[in-house]
């Protein structure tokens, strides 16, 4: 409760408080929050405060940039990655369903029910493995092909808006950093 000039407590005017504190971030609201209620916890929420950041700054990223370039093709973000993997791999453009797990991170029944769709809007198709026959992999179409590839330059633009508040140095500073937080977390993790 605030205080008011008198010393009696009266309830904010606003729900979340002084609505100067609405233009903060919601890691620095949350910081300030835990510092106010566990003060012997205030020197300890930068890493609080950076995740906090970098979850943020990844939901407004894909929210707000990246999903609307996928739906301007008529794509969700899941399908985006399966056929960009896909080109990315170059020719001949086909990858075992494991190859496409790992490389875009989703689960394997996501990725069936993904290749699935995409096999139905003619976008890939199920080959024959050329070295396994009990084996298939996942082809990108020339629909599938062309589809990304005229897309991708308005993708690039729309990466570019995602982060122009930050100048070419400082994207690089900051891609350099979260290599290397990602890095660490995932050594430590393995031992």
């Amino acid at each position: 409760m605030a205080r008011s000039p008198n010393g009696s407590s009266k309830a904010p005017d606003n729900l979340f408080g002084d609505p100067k504190d609405l233009l903060i971030d919601r890691a620095e609201r949350a910081r300030r929050q835990w510092q106010k209620e566990m003060p012997e916890v205030a020197d300890e929420l930068i890493p609080m405060v950076l995740l906090g950041r970098l979850n943020e700054a990844a939901q407004v990223m894909s929210r707000d940039y990246l999903v609307p370039a996928y739906a301007e093709i008529g794509l969700k973000t899941g399908e985006f990655d399966v056929l960009a993997t896909l080109v990315r791999s170059g020719p001949p453009y086909k990858l075992t369903p494991t190859e496409l797990y790992r490389s875009t991170m989703m689960s394997s029944g996501g990725m069936t029910a993904r290749v699935d769709k995409l096999e139905r809007a003619d976008l890939v198709e199920r080959c024959p493995h050329p070295e396994d026959r009990r084996a298939l992999t996942v082809c990108l179409t020339e629909k599938g092909l062309k589809l990304i590839k005229d897309m991708i330059p308005d993708y690039v633009k729309a990466q570019h808006q995602a982060i122009n508040g930050l100048s070419n140095g400082e994207q690089s500073q900051l891609a350099n950093l979260l290599e290397k937080l990602i890095r660490s977390a995932a050594e430590k993790k393995a031992l």
